[in-house]
């Protein structure tokens, strides 16, 4: 740990003298938003349509390593010459599934991605105990969710009710769409401005999106602002400025950045650990025909490897009652370390996940603050970026009950998507799934083969709260034969992880 520090204070010193040296490109000298307005800043996030050079790849849709460098270092500029160094109020995104792209309907994750990095540089305290005990952690919620059923894509499964008398959409972290499907992005920013709660408002999305936010808000307020008629680039950021009385401003700031186009790198070297099963012990199961009592299922996959991972770190206090849709700061180290991580021990050709606007809840100890489950796509995005990987969306999947993780029907469907009907033969694929369903599906493709319910063969459903680093490997070969194991780990030692987010 002291090594780290030390690794830690030099890195700090040498982004100081960069930047005091103009390292980054420099940056503009608008003043900072005072924190007595209503300030709705909107940061213009890259896509096929409108981007600056190098940052987003045309196959994928998603950043190009130079892209992701870019947000990385616009987070900080965000946070300190924008904000001032403030805590921010709220942040919001378009559902990825609101944008598809190319002819392969790639969902937009760099509206969400983009962003994340400066949640990471902010700060929440939440209830974490029945007795009130709070704890502040180093991160901000993302709001992404569907807002009603006009913002839902046919391509996602439709949200419902998962406690009886709740609404089926989230009634406080509704996201932004693309395509302002039912005004939804109009009734947003209209609820802010009308509600006149000072504060840091910040909506991340593409240029496409934020020049129609901007010119519905001057026309249905009557502002006399003159708007950007044009993209600029995602340098840019569009702040308005509603004082209490007085005239409304738009500042537009520049951040000058000038990334690098290789990977980022992490300011200190991220600590390892070696893959113990200490806190999930090994396991290994293989299944075929012939065995006693087994029979391989007739629409199984073939030849097909899935690789299983968790989120990242999102529940940092000691009774691992923290949690607020995304994963801290620690985890940040981890997500983007992940491709290094698993270099050598897994070579996938797609990566898969939850759909962020999908699922959403509260925190049993906080009922007061609705969270959109952002943090296992965050998790792997990185990793799709540094391998050029396509990045997918399981939205027709439905994970029924958060508090639940164990329904049988969602179990089943679960296991259905990723090991039936043949979408993933052929191909080696990583998934970021949300822990407490990974062994109950797992259960029921290991049932699938006529396993019976109450063998000993089937997993422990539960997963440690401190096991960020567990890797569960399905493999099915060519006559649909299966094997289960949890012989890899990403090999992150998350005890030993930054508290705070690694700066660019």
């Amino acid at each position: 740990m002291a090594m780290l520090s030390i690794r830690l204070l030099v890195s700090f010193v040498i982004v100081a003298l960069l930047t005091a040296c103009g390292g980054d490109g420099g940056s503009d000298s608008s003043p900072a938003l005072s924190a007595d307005n209503v300030n709705l800043i909107f940061v213009v996030t890259p896509d096929l349509a409108y981007s600056d050079a190098g940052d987003i790849d045309p196959d994928t849709a998603n950043l190009t390593p130079q892209g992701l460098q870019r947000s990385l270092m616009l987070a900080s500029y965000l946070k300190e010459q924008v904000l001032g160094g403030d805590n921010v109020s709220k942040i919001y995104t378009i559902s990825p599934m609101s944008h598809l792209q190319t002819a392969n309907n790639y969902p937009d994750m760099t509206a969400i991605g983009f962003i994340q990095q400066f949640a990471m540089l902010n700060q929440t305290t939440s209830v974490v105990a029945h007795d009130g005990t709070t704890y502040t952690a180093n991160n901000f919620p993302i709001n992404v969710s569907y807002a009603n059923e006009a913002a839902v894509p046919e391509q996602a499964a439709k949200p419902e009710a998962f406690v009886t008398g709740w609404p089926a959409y989230c009634p406080g972290c509704g996201g932004m769409d693309f395509a302002n499907a039912g005004s939804i992005n109009d009734m947003l920013v209209a609820s802010i401005i009308d509600g006149k709660q000072a504060g840091y408002y910040v909506f991340s999305a593409p240029w496409e999106t934020v020049s129609v936010m901007l010119t519905s808000i001057i026309d249905t307020y009557g502002y006399n602002l003159t708007l950007p008629d044009t993209y600029k680039g995602a340098n840019y950021v569009y702040a308005l400025s509603i004082p209490a009385s007085g005239t409304p401003s738009l500042i537009t700031y520049n951040s000058n950045l000038n990334p690098l186009a290789s990977d980022p790198i992490l300011p200190a070297e991220v600590p390892s650990a070696a893959c113990t099963n200490s806190l999930q012990h090994g396991y290994r199961l293989t299944l075929y025909d012939g065995m006693p009592g087994v029979t391989v299922p007739a629409n199984i996959n073939t030849n097909s490897r899935i690789y299983i991972v968790r989120h990242a770190e999102a529940h940092p206090d000691p009774t691992y009652g923290f949690d607020d849709g995304n994963y801290v700061a620690a985890g940040q180290w981890r997500a983007l370390h992940l491709a290094t991580a698993l270099r050598g021990k897994i070579a996938p050709s797609e990566v898969h996940s939850i759909d962020p606007a999908a699922v959403w809840y509260v925190n049993p100890y906080n009922p007061t603050l609705p969270v959109s489950y952002v943090r296992p796509a965050l998790t792997v995005w990185p990793y799709a970026i540094a391998n050029n990987l396509p990045f997918y969306l399981a939205a027709k999947v439905s994970l029924g009950n958060p508090y639940v993780p164990t329904q049988s029907d969602v179990a089943i469907a679960t296991s259905q998507y990723f090991f039936n009907g043949g979408t993933f033969s052929n191909k080696t694929i990583l998934v970021a799934w949300e822990s407490g369903h990974i062994k109950p599906f797992l259960n029921e493709l290991i049932k699938s083969y006529g396993i019976p319910a109450d063998s000993s063969l089937l997993l422990d459903v539960a997963w440690p709260s401190a096991d960020y680093d567990t890797i569960w490997t399905v493999t099915l070969d060519a006559q649909g034969s299966l094997t289960i194991d949890n012989e890899l780990c990403e090999g992150i030692d998350s005890a030993r992880l930054p508290e705070t987010a690694p700066m660019f």
